[in-house]
């Protein structure tokens, strides 16, 4: 209780009783604007978030709010066009370290805990709150999926918002079994004594290649911000994921509905080939099937045909068919 009124003491003294005034136009252009927010000093230093938005045409006191994933930050503009166009102000939040919010003194992406992220989400919140929102959902993709499901479960008894949508979750490693049952507990536990231990990751491209213009893809977006191989990872990362992953595992309590999309089939490779724009080249969607079902008693489950990771960046009718059914899902909720 301490630490959240010290939270809400430090998000008023922060962005006071008007948070208008703050923003100023974002990298994105086409109405889109930013705002930074100053958080407490870490482990490694100063700590930053940025608050990007799009308000709807027609005044609305109805919002989503957007998390993205590991290894990104958020460019998508035409799901911001969608909620916009369905009367939902939309807001996305570059968490620390990442995207708009990485600093020349942290380490990219680097995390001791997932809990260091409900700090960046609830001061989102508020901000949304003071801004005339009171209907809110939350969408986390990937990792935001994870680190968005283990808010609303810590969250559970005065829930910020109405609902929860999950674009591919991160809700366990596509790992071997060795690595997953043996390997990465093993980490886990030396990061303990020692979080900053480097750790390289594959040298696959396949996915970015996927999604860029300049490549296979349709998308444009700062390589960056989001980089076609991301840094090594390090020991602190892998006992953060691997500790909120076993909590999903043991099933969470979250009260609100939920959604859950993933693609009808996960594709492996190194180098690309056509295949990777039709399936999920970074998780296995078995497993988001098997443990999306835990997350609490109302979940939906959708299956997307020809999906990619990151469903609103598939092919055409991949992602006209995760449209669809966000939206079919909010109207059977009553949450639109």
């Amino acid at each position: 209780m301490r630490k959240k009124i010290l939270l809400l003491l430090f998000s008023i003294l922060s962005f006071g009783t008007n948070s208008f005034a703050q923003y100023h136009k974002d990298i994105l252009g086409e109405n889109f604007v930013q705002q930074t927010i100053q958080m407490p000093d870490d482990y490694e230093g100063k700590v930053i978030i940025t608050i990007v938005r799009k308000e709807a045409a027609l005044p609305t006191t109805k919002a989503i709010l957007y998390v993205h994933g590991f290894n990104d930050y958020f460019f998508q503009k035409s799901l911001a066009e969608h909620f916009n166009d369905a009367g939902f102000n939309f807001y996305a939040v570059d968490l620390r370290k990442y995207g708009r919010s990485m600093l020349s003194n942290q380490y990219p992406f680097q995390v001791h805990n997932l809990n260091e992220y409900f700090a960046d989400i609830d001061t989102t919140l508020q901000i949304i709150k003071q801004e005339g929102n009171h209907e809110i959902l939350l969408m986390g993709h990937s990792t935001g999926g994870l680190i968005t499901s283990l808010f609303c479960h810590k969250y559970r008894k005065a829930l910020p918002v109405q609902g929860l949508v999950l674009n591919s979750p991160f809700l366990d490693m596509n790992q071997s079994w060795f690595k997953e049952k043996i390997l990465i507990p093993t980490v886990s536990f030396f990061a303990l004594f020692s979080k900053k231990t480097k750790i390289k990751q594959g040298i696959s491209t396949a996915y970015g290649e996927s999604l860029l213009k300049s490549h296979h893809g349709e998308w444009e977006y700062d390589t960056t911000k989001k980089f076609m191989q991301s840094p090594p990872l390090t020991t602190g990362w892998i006992r953060a994921i691997h500790r909120g992953q076993r909590k999903i595992h043991k099933g969470l309590d979250i009260p609100c509905p939920i959604l859950v999309l993933y693609s009808n089939r996960s594709v492996y490779g190194n180098e690309w080939n056509p295949e990777h724009q039709i399936g999920d080249g970074v998780l296995d969607v078995k497993d988001i099937a098997k443990y999306g079902k835990r997350l609490g008693s109302k979940v939906t489950e959708i299956e997307i045909q020809d999906g990619m990771h990151d469903l609103i960046l598939s092919k055409k009718e991949a992602r006209d068919a995760t449209y669809q059914a966000i939206f079919n899902w909010l109207k059977q909720n009553q949450l639109n």
